[in-house]
């Protein structure tokens, strides 16, 4: 049986758990406070996601970026892909917080919204 030590990020308590995985399912989880960290080493060990934030070029503004970032939590695998459309992306002001920037970014099912405003 393998373990895994991983710091949960699921809350403020940043709780060390410990996940005993067998023929790669998570069969047991101990360490967490609270049931937060059971689905994190869950989520982690078998889907791991993350949330990208970043920036896009903003045109017709005073500001020339715009902070944007993926609206949930994409594959962890696709991080690099959805870096490389943001990377090129532009946004034209006027723009609000939650505006799409970016709708359904590779393919994930998830848009890429501003995450400031902009005029």
């Amino acid at each position: 049986m393998e373990k895994r030590e991983l710091t949960c990020i699921g809350c403020p308590m940043g709780c060390l758990v410990t996940a005993e995985i067998e023929n790669g399912e998570v069969v047991n989880v101990t360490g967490n406070t609270c049931k937060i960290g059971d689905t994190y080493a869950h989520k982690e060990i078998t889907n791991p996601t993350r949330i990208v934030t970043s920036t896009v070029i903003l045109e017709g503004s005073g500001k020339t970026r715009l902070p944007v970032k993926t609206a949930t939590d994409i594959p962890k695998s696709s991080i690099f892909d959805v870096m490389e459309v943001i990377n090129h992306a532009r946004a034209k002001a006027p723009v609000k917080i939650g505006d799409v920037v970016i709708k359904d970014v590779c393919g994930t099912g998830v848009d890429v919204v501003a995450t400031g405003n902009a005029s």
